[in-house]
C-alpha cells in the first residue's frame, strides 16, 4: 500500500512556474514507476511525465517538452515536477500516480494522490 499527497500547486500567472511535489508513504517507493497526470475542467486525465524508479529515465507529454521536468528523491519518498513557462491552458488539477512499470494511461497506475490545483491566469 502506498499513499501519495501532492502539494505544491497554487494560481500563477502565465510565464510563471511552480514546483509540484508527491510525498510517498510507506518503504517501497523505489520500487515503483512514479507518473504525473493532469485533468482539466470537462476532459479527460491526461499523461504529463514519468520517471522510472530509480529516476534514470524520463519521458514527458509534448504539450509540456522543454518546459516541465520531472525528478525523484527515493531517500525523500518524494518526487517532484517542475512547471515553468506555464501558459493558461496548464490549468488542471495535477495528480501524482505510482505504478509497476513505465506507462502512459492512467489505468496502468494503481496509486493515486488527491491531486494539486494549478491555475495560470493570463
Amino acid at each position: 500500500q502506498v499513499q501519495l499527497v501532492e502539494s505544491g500547486g497554487g494560481l500563477v500567472q502565465a510565464g510563471g512556474s511552480l514546483r509540484l511535489s508527491c510525498a510517498a508513504s510507506g518503504r517501497t517507493f523505489s520500487l515503483y514507476t512514479m507518473g504525473w497526470f493532469r485533468q482539466a475542467p470537462g476532459k479527460e486525465r491526461e499523461f504529463v511525465a514519468v520517471i522510472t524508479k530509480n529516476g534514470g529515465g524520463t519521458d514527458v507529454a509534448d504539450a509540456v517538452k522543454g518546459r516541465f521536468t520531472i525528478s525523484r528523491d527515493n531517500a525523500k519518498n518524494t518526487v517532484y515536477l517542475q512547471v515553468n513557462s506555464l501558459k493558461p491552458e496548464d490549468t488542471a488539477v495535477y495528480y501524482c500516480a505510482a505504478g509497476p512499470r513505465v506507462a502512459y494511461t492512467p489505468y496502468d497506475y494503481t496509486y493515486w494522490g488527491q491531486g494539486t490545483q494549478v491555475t495560470v491566469s493570463s
